[in-house]
């Protein structure tokens, strides 16, 4: 396997930011290089997990929109109900 290549990137932050970027560094013993990266990271994983979520929801959508099928509210949360009660429950039928 390939190591990643890292290029630089500039990113302008107002001087707030920026001192409050270096307080963590260096509460953490870190780099400001290290926060702002790991900032990042995070970020970007959180916001693909959103964006999966989204695309499943629309996915959903679209497939109702197809075929109609589906579980009412009340079908759901009877569900719900019985995994909260700790008992092996299989999810409701979709239907018409």
């Amino acid at each position: 396997m390939t190591a990643a290549t890292t290029r630089p990137m500039t990113i302008k932050i107002d001087q707030d930011t920026r001192e409050r970027v270096q307080r963590l560094a260096d509460a953490r013993k870190r780099t400001s290089h290290w926060v702002m990266r790991e900032a990042i990271s995070q970020y970007v994983a959180r916001e693909e997990k959103r964006e999966a979520y989204r695309q499943d929801g629309i996915k959903a959508w679209n497939a109702y929109q197809e075929n109609g099928l589906h579980v009412t509210g009340e079908e759901a949360d009877a569900w719900l109900g019985k995994l909260e009660a700790g008992q092996d429950a299989e999810p409701p039928e979709c239907h018409i």
